[in-house]
């Protein structure tokens, strides 16, 4: 059920009480023990693993959603990128995007910085590569590692590039629907001599409870070609340096997990 519901976005309670054969009741408790793990939220009737304004998606919904439009931002992300350098990937899947192409394993030697788990395990491997892992209270909701311990381990380092994503993106601002993942994006930012924002379109036009920072923070956006045209007539008008990722049809095979 949950697989269904992550592929889905979002279902009624009687759809899957008709689907996996079995009653209300039981669907209902099912649903209250998955939203008290994080993966879906309720509403009356249902249940959706969907972003809202306050609450971000379980990582696993967003590990299967514009995977094609994320690895075409992650492709020109990854010509930013010269042997040498060391790169900081926060807990985004569009970040993660970067560490998924094999091409990252010809940009070598390399050092990369990640709270992400879901890119620890992925390059932890890769020959070439220094990996550094900050620590910090595990989420298992995002998959990384956050607080304060993470925070202060940020602010002691300096690299390169950052490569960090956001929930939303309207108005000259980049938002986030919780407190402390912005609070660990905010000290990236800080911890870096460039900063690149990776979002697919439909972040565009959108915003949530919390302020990351001005898109004047960051030296270049890359967004995927299904950016509406009010949208980028928005970051035209804030005087943002942006640039227009070319997708490639279908799914993309290096974002399938």
């Amino acid at each position: 059920m949950t697989e269904q519901v992550l592929a889905d976005g979002s279902a009624t309670a009687a759809e899957l009480a008709e689907r996996f054969g079995v009653s209300l009741m039981t669907i209902h408790r099912d649903l209250d023990e998955l939203e008290r793990q994080g993966i879906v939220r309720k509403f009356r009737g249902g249940v959706t693993a969907q972003p809202s304004g306050v609450f971000e998606s379980n990582v696993q919904y967003r590990l299967k959603t514009m995977r094609a439009e994320k690895a075409a931002v992650a492709e020109r992300a990854l010509q930013l990128i010269e042997p040498g350098m060391a790169i900081m990937l926060d807990d985004s899947t569009s970040a993660l995007e970067i560490a998924r192409r094999p091409r990252l394993g010809e940009v070598t030697p390399l050092t990369v910085v990640t709270n992400f788990l879901e890119a620890l395990n992925l390059l932890a491997d890769q020959r070439g590569i220094h990996l550094m892992a900050l620590g910090g209270d595990y989420d298992p909701l995002h998959s990384s590692f956050l607080g304060v311990s993470c925070v202060e381990a940020v602010q002691s380092l300096r690299v390169d590039v950052c490569f960090a994503s956001t929930s939303a993106v309207h108005g000259g601002y980049a938002y986030h629907q919780e407190q402390h993942i912005v609070s660990v994006k905010r000290a990236m930012l800080d911890s870096a001599a460039r900063n690149v924002l990776l979002i697919d379109h439909t972040k565009l036009a959108r915003t949530a409870l919390h302020r990351v920072a001005p898109l004047s923070r960051f030296d270049l956006l890359l967004v995927d070609d299904g950016a509406p045209a009010d949208a980028l007539r928005d970051l035209d008008e804030h005087k943002v340096r942006y640039e227009v990722c070319v997708t490639r049809g279908g799914d993309d095979p290096a974002g399938a997990t």
